[in-house]
This record gives structure tokens, sequence and C-alpha cells, in this order.
């Protein structure tokens, strides 16, 4: 059964979708159309101090093994061997180590241009065909499907696709062209990112620092860098991502503090509001939304990449049951056992990353002591801490 399946975002979302589609493309009669505003050029990644990151969990990693790109992509990753989660100023602490675990590591760091060319190339480009640079301009409901207006360089052609999934990103303007509405709760916070560097190194810890002004995370990188995720108050948040360097590392040692010993080399930074955004429609008939268009989380607990690549598994999975049942991919029911098998994973791990920075950004003296009995908690009840580490490791 002949099917056309279009990706509208070609990142890390989109190809992980069409990664896992591939190999059954050619059985199914299935074509793959994976479109991109913003290409990279397959091969062409270079190491830059400037990078930016992700952070991939456990359960991230057993994906992409299962698609085979894992080997690949382990050779430029940064593995996290312990978390250490602490309140500045107070005694509240608590670790959570891979070996008490029972995993290699907790979780991996990659930074997304390495994670991208990975992924694009491992891509079949007799099942997948990439067109960037291109985005779609107009999606319309027609009979079996959707009539695309795509745009490819100055030339805009049409085209009739069986399922689109639109995978563009948190500002996504064919969710505003359907009339796919969003619920945004603001958190009133930016996030500053950056790389740093420090004399004592990381020793593959990642840390979750909780301060005055709002969660502040250190993640291990290759090359003895750590990324850096600073939560500030949207009105701090400019002036101390354009400071000095020398002005910017001493804010931020103050911030976090000496476990990683002094602070002595900062990269490009960047930062961007923080909210919580959530599509509220997921799913029609012959569309699909995923990734940060379907819901986009506070970066702090490092959840939001790892749900998206569960939803691309659950979802390609689901089509291909379908297919080989003989169904159309595009199908209401088909597409909504998908969301209908997600909807408690995505629960979770939204209330898990929400009710977390909002628990440690509250500075109210009673809600202090009480986290604070609760990461001491933490640490010496065993069952709690390996709840905690599995939700955080996408298990």
């Amino acid at each position: 059964m002949s099917c056309v399946i279009t990706i509208a975002g070609g990142g890390m979302v989109g190809a992980s979708l069409a990664l896992s589609l591939q190999g059954v493309a050619r059985e199914l009669g299935w074509s793959i159309r994976l479109i991109e505003a913003h290409p990279p050029v397959p091969g062409s990644w270079q190491p830059s101090y400037d990078a930016r990151s992700t952070a991939l969990s456990q359960g991230s990693r057993q994906i992409y093994q299962r698609l085979g790109v894992w080997e690949h992509l382990a050779q430029r990753i940064e593995p996290i061997r312990e978390i250490h989660v602490s309140d500045r100023g107070h005694p509240g602490a608590a670790r959570i180590e891979a070996t008490i675990e029972r995993v290699p590591a907790l979780g991996y760091v990659v930074e997304n241009a390495w994670l991208g060319d990975v992924l694009l190339g491992a891509l079949d480009q007799d099942v997948v065909q990439w067109m960037a640079p291109a985005r779609v301009l107009e999606a319309q409901a027609e009979s079996g499907g959707y009539r695309l207006k795509v745009e490819v360089g100055e030339s805009v052609s049409e085209m009739h696709t069986d399922l689109l999934v639109i995978a563009d990103g948190g500002r996504s303007s064919l969710l505003d062209q359907l009339r796919i509405y969003r619920k945004v709760q603001p958190y009133s916070q930016a996030a500053l990112i950056a790389n740093v560097t420090t004399a004592a190194g990381h020793g593959s810890v990642a840390y979750e620092r909780f301060t005055s002004t709002g969660p502040l995370a250190l993640l291990p990188l290759s090359g003895n860098r750590s990324a850096l995720v600073w939560t500030l108050p949207e009105e701090q948040a400019a002036d101390v991502a354009s400071l000095a360097p020398e002005q910017f590392l001493d804010r931020l040692q103050q911030a976090f503090g000496f476990r990683m010993g002094t602070l002595t080399q900062v990269g490009e930074r960047a930062c961007y509001p923080l909210k919580l955004i959530e599509a509220e429609e997921q799913i029609r008939t012959a569309l699909v939304v995923l990734g940060n268009a379907a819901h986009s989380l506070h970066p702090i607990a490092g959840q939001g990449f790892n749900l998206s690549l569960r939803d691309t598994q659950a979802l390609a999975q689901a089509l291909i049951c379908a297919g080989q049942a003989g169904r159309r991919p595009g199908e209401l029911a088909v597409l909504q056992g998908y969301l209908d098998g997600q909807r408690s994973d995505q629960w979770l791990t939204t209330a898990f990353s929400d009710r977390l920075t909002r628990l440690f950004s509250n500075r109210r003296p009673l809600m202090t002591v009480g986290r604070n009995l609760g990461l001491l908690g933490l640490d010496v009840l065993p069952p709690a801490k390996r709840l905690f580490a599995r939700q955080a490791m996408g298990l």
C-alpha cells in the first residue's frame, strides 16, 4: 500500500522519527519526506567550544542502540556517572550514582550538531527524501491526508501527503495556521546557556544547584567543558549574559560555589524566556504534532528531548503495526492509539519537570526547609532515590 509520510522539521526529533521508520518503508511501500528550513551539511560537523548540547537519558541511549547509531554517536559524548543535587546555602543534598543504579551511566551529554550529523548520516536516501533548505508554507486537510505548499529554494510547489508530522519546534507557524492552540504557563524566568571550563574539571558529575534566582545546572561535556543552564529572572538574564567574561565568571562562581574549583573560561552566551508550553491537540486525522511543537519543558531537569524521543518511538511503532496490518498510518484510530499509550509518560514527565522547577524556585522559608528535608531524605532512602533516578534516566 503506497503511502507518503511528510515530516515538517528535520531536527533531532524529525530525523529520529525518519530513522525509526526507514527500515520498514520499502516493505510497506512508504515514501518519507523530511523537510528542514535550516539544515546542517551532512559530514560537516566540527567541534566547537560554543556548541549547544543536549542531555540524553539512559532510556534514550537504549533507543539509539536499537536504531543502530549509538556506537557512532558515542564517539563524541560525555557520560554522566553521578548527579549531585543541592540547595545553595543549605545542608540539603542528594547524590545519585550510576554504579549504585547498576547502569553504565545515568545519562550522556552530546553536542546538538554532532547528534544531528550522526542522525542525518544514518538516513537511507533511497527511502528518505531530504528536502533542505525547505519549509512547509501551508497545510490544508483534504481527502486522505493533507495538501502541502512547500517552498524549496526560490520555488514553491504543491504536494499531497497521507500523514503530516509537525516537528518544527516550539514556535511552529503550522500550528498557528491550523489553529492548534497551545497552553502557555510562563515561569517569569530565562535560561542562560553557555559552556564553561573549571580548574578542577567535571569528573563526569552533573550538578543541579538551586540558588536564590532559580535552578542552575552544570553538565559534563567532552574536552573537560561543562554545559551551563542558569535560570535567572527575566529582567536579569540579558544583563548577566552581557557581562564581560571575567565579571560573568565571578557572578557564576558566587551562585554555584567552588565544588568544581575556579571557573576559568566561558564561551558565547545566549538566553531565552522559559515557559511550559503544551499543544491542546497532538493528533488529528492524518496529522501528528511532535517535539517542542507538542510540549516544551523547562530545561533544568533535562527531560524535554528525551520525552520527545520516546514519543517518536511510540509513534513509529504504532505506524508500523498499522502498516503491517494493512491500515493507513493516517487513520485517526491509529494515531489515537499512539497518543493514548503516551499520555501517562507525557503527564508524568511534564509534572516532574514543572513541579521540580517550581519547588526549587520558591524561596519561602517553609518551602526551603521542606525541600532540604526532602533532599536529605532522598539521600538516605534507597527506594525513593531509585524512583527519582529512574524518572531522571527516562526508564
